[in-house]
This record gives C-alpha cells, sequence and structure tokens, in this order.
C-alpha cells in the first residue's frame, strides 16, 4: 500500500485571504459596527478552517489489491479500480474535485469518466498507477 498526500494550494488560501481581508478592510473603512466586522471575521475563519482541512486531510492511496483510494476529508471518499483507469494527464481543469491545489492531474477510466486530482508528486504517482496496470498512458512530461 502506498499513500500520496496532495499538493498544499496555496493559491486558494492566498485567494481566500485577499478576499476576505479585502472585505473586511472595506467594512473597517466604511466604519462597519464591529458586530458586522466580527460576523464576517468569524465567516472567513470557518471557511479558512475547512479549507486548511480539506489540504492537510486529502490523500490518495494505492493498495496492494489494485484500488486507488481518494479521501477528501469528510465531504469524499470514493473507491477507483486501477486496471479501468486509461491514462494520466496534467489539465487546468477547474472542477469541484478531491484536488486542493490548483496543479492537477486529471485520470481518465471507464468509458467516459474523469475524476481530477493533486498529488505532490505527480510522477511518482504515475508511476505507481502504472506498476499495478502498464496499460495506463503516461501523458505526463518527465
Amino acid at each position: 500500500m502506498k499513500t500520496f498526500k496532495s499538493k498544499f494550494g496555496s493559491e486558494i488560501i492566498i485567494f481566500l485571504t485577499l478576499l476576505f481581508g479585502g472585505i473586511i478592510l472595506y467594512m473597517i473603512y466604511k466604519s462597519e459596527p464591529l458586530e458586522a466586522v466580527l460576523s464576517v471575521g468569524g465567516i472567513f475563519l470557518l471557511v479558512y478552517g475547512l479549507c486548511l482541512y480539506l489540504n492537510f486531510s486529502t490523500k490518495y492511496t494505492i493498495t496492494e489489491s489494485g484500488i486507488l483510494e481518494v479521501i477528501c476529508g469528510f465531504l469524499y471518499h470514493k473507491r477507483f479500480d486501477i486496471k479501468k483507469i486509461k491514462s494520466v494527464a496534467k489539465t487546468g481543469n477547474l472542477m469541484s474535485s478531491p484536488a486542493p491545489s490548483l496543479d492537477r492531474i486529471e485520470l481518465t477510466y471507464g468509458k467516459f469518466d474523469v475524476i481530477v486530482i493533486s498529488p505532490k508528486d505527480k510522477n511518482e504517482f504515475a508511476r505507481a498507477l502504472q506498476q499495478v496496470n502498464p496499460e495506463i498512458e503516461n501523458k505526463l512530461k518527465p
């Protein structure tokens, strides 16, 4: 069994920090009531905490029985048969997925299915998949 951690999604954390920081600063500039500023700050902390939790809890495990297990916190837990995976390729797809980072790869499997993930070491991950299923087409540049 081999487990791969997800790449940390710093770009999303930075975006959230700038967004909520800007909103809070604007609220302070406009002399909004303290309760409103604290409410927005509380919402920011909850969203920020959830994003950090998902960043640190997302992992991709290749089991001894040839299954890829994808876990993203309490939100996502699925298993995929590696023998059904057809290709691994870099993608800029921003669809919602168990990939906290925007540096992503997509796995095509089945007839038309795709899953987007973001392992920290994409090339090692692809090699580990190919050890289980040598027919997987690796479209990643080494």
